[in-house]
């Protein structure tokens, strides 16, 4: 686990700790925002959304990807301060070249190193401008040959992400539905559901669900939101349990009785959230991709 860090709050001057939260890069390697502990904490005093975000860029396989913006409260005061963060241009993947502006000649004609003495063996070679001959290519070589590169030289291209091959279905027992009657029906056959998809210890609130409101359903690895009202779920509460997912480093999974509206589909989608939706007759079923792709891993 990541140690704490003091912030000093620029209104009281208590120090607060504070720990980096780590997020899940799309290649599996754990991802932490680089604070600039040498800047001061900013006050926030207006939140917008895209002062929000911060992009982050994995230190394994060089991908940008935008995380929650580093905060803080003060436990004395209540002041809410943003934490500076490096810039991704001064941030490089671990063990290899840089991907900032000033890479230099990481990008430069590997050919230049590579391309022999003109004087060296009677300049011998292929003229500079010879049809079919790439500069440094000795007499024997093909047109379409590459110059070895060695171990310091540049390699060979690879593409950031290899998406994962499908997984296999497991095999489970079919889901046995029940009746919804009312908003706790509905809680207590999404809790159902999870549990049949392999999460353990669903934990459903003691309190009687209220019908206007969503209910939290939470299992180690788990945020899932039942909403039981009788209003297609939309943007904002699809959003919404996908930051409490992160915040978790948990998979966020949403189940709604009335549907979802255009946007709150096409950002789930973006997101990569299991939409689900459920009958009166307790069947919940997906309603995107990553929902069938969750009935088909299982937890």
């Amino acid at each position: 686990m990541a140690e704490a860090v003091p912030v000093r709050c620029p209104a009281c001057l208590r120090e607060n700790g504070y720990t980096v939260p780590v997020f899940p890069c799309a290649c599996g390697s754990p991802v932490r925002p680089p604070l600039d502990l040498a800047a001061p904490p900013v006050p926030l005093t207006h939140q917008t959304w895209s002062d929000a975000w911060v992009t982050v860029r994995c230190g394994a396989c060089g991908r940008e990807s935008e995380w929650p913006h580093p905060e803080v409260g003060c436990g004395s005061c209540g002041t809410v301060v943003r934490l500076p963060v490096h810039p991704v241009d001064v941030v490089r993947p671990a063990g290899g070249a840089g991907t900032g502006p000033d890479r230099g000649a990481a990008s430069a004609d590997p050919a230049a190193t590579a391309r022999p003495d003109s004087t060296r063996d009677g300049g011998g070679g292929p003229e500079p401008h010879a049809p079919g001959a790439r500069p440094g290519a000795g007499p024997d070589a093909r047109p379409d040959a590459r110059p070895d590169s060695g171990r310091d030289g540049l390699r060979e291209a690879r593409p950031a992400h290899v998406p994962v091959p499908p997984t296999a279905p497991v095999p489970r027992p079919a889901f046995r539905p029940v009746t919804i009657r009312t908003a706790r029906d509905a809680v207590a056959t999404a809790a159902l559901y999870l549990r049949w998809l392999g999460f353990q210890d669903v934990r459903q609130p003691d309190a009687r669900p209220i019908p206007s409101a969503a209910v939290d359903l939470r299992a180690p690895g788990l945020v899932a939101q039942v909403d039981p009202t009788t209003a297609p779920a939309g943007l904002r509460a699809v959003e919404c349990v996908w930051l409490n997912g992160l915040t978790a480093s948990a998979t966020s999974v949403y189940f709604s009785l009335a549907g979802y509206t255009e946007d709150a589909r096409a950002r789930a989608d973006d997101l990569g959230i299991p939409l689900f939706v459920m009958d009166l007759t307790g069947m919940p079923q997906p309603v995107n991709d990553p929902a069938d792709e969750l009935i088909g891993s299982g937890a």
